[in-house]
């Protein structure tokens, strides 16, 4: 049995440049993975692909990102055996937190080992890319930046050690709706600054970085959701550097360079709001 962690991820940025020509939007990202994690289990078998779902109310069929990323795999490589999938689910859904991408990336990096394909980073990116957008990203991991469609993953420099608070209120959006509002609005959006989120990055600079954050998509879910604003004052009132909607939301973070600070936010989010919290770190590259 192989076992991997599906790390979920949060956007230190997110811009959206233009609609494309195949009905995707043109985005540029700087992605990051952090601790909160799912966990998969993957068993050999003779053929067949089997799924099981622990932890959430996910259909567990061909639906799934996990099923389509174990199928694609033996599709990809001729391979004419099958495989037992138990995923856990921990990472809250209709987040922005890339769960369904993370779990796809670790049945690839899973079936990879449990096959001894000795795929590269780069060929697993690209049969990702088949999946979904943040796929290829999960693959990977650490701290990078996604352009195209998202698929297009760059090396950046990484995000000093910190910890993150998390908040995912009990609603959630559709990413659909989400990027569907973005169109209705975008000659009003405010533009985040890659070039000074990398310079801020290349220094490590902490305070720097957090002060680049910014997510064109917020706009759209405060103006549904005005508690998403209050999540984010909370957390900085209580001492994140700043704080951020996660892609197309809900979850809310915060960057604290003070872990006890970061608990007691935790706590008082906890008190004040109805959903989930949970503190984390920020992860490196899994290779």
């Amino acid at each position: 049995m192989i076992i991997e962690k599906a790390y979920a991820k949060i956007n230190l940025l997110l811009d959206i440049l233009h609609k494309r020509t195949d009905g995707y939007h043109e985005v540029d990202m700087i992605m990051q993975t952090i601790s909160l994690h799912d966990e998969v289990r993957l068993l050999e078998t003779a053929k067949g692909i089997v799924l099981r779902v622990a932890g959430a109310e996910l259909a567990a069929d061909e639906s799934n990102l996990a099923y389509k990323a174990a199928r694609l795999f033996f599709n990809e490589t001729t391979i004419e055996r099958g495989v037992e999938i138990d995923l856990i689910k921990y990472i809250p859904m209709e987040a922005g937190l890339a769960g369904g991408s993370a779990d796809a990336a670790a049945v690839l990096r899973g079936l990879n080992k449990l096959f001894a394909t000795n795929l590269s980073i780069t060929e697993l990116q690209y049969m990702s890319a088949k999946i979904g957008s943040d796929v290829a990203f999960c693959v990977a991991g650490g701290t990078a930046r996604a352009v195209g469609r998202g698929e297009k993953i760059l090396p950046v420099s990484s995000l000093p050690e910190c910890s993150i608070v998390i908040f995912k209120p009990d609603f959630g959006i559709s990413t659909a709706w989400a990027y569907g509002q973005f169109a209705l609005h975008a000659e009003k959006i405010v533009h985040p600054n890659i070039n000074k989120m990398l310079a801020a990055l290349v220094a490590e600079n902490l305070a720097g970085i957090a002060d680049c954050m910014g997510n064109v998509l917020e706009a759209v879910s405060v103006g549904r959701y005005v508690q998403i604003e209050d999540i984010k004052s909370s957390l900085r009132i209580n001492g994140a550097l700043n704080s951020l909607m996660s892609g197309s939301g809900t979850a809310v973070f915060g960057i604290f360079e003070d872990e006890r600070r970061a608990n007691a936010a935790k706590a008082v989010l906890q008190k004040d709001f109805s959903g989930a919290a949970y503190v984390c770190k920020n992860q490196k590259l899994y290779f």
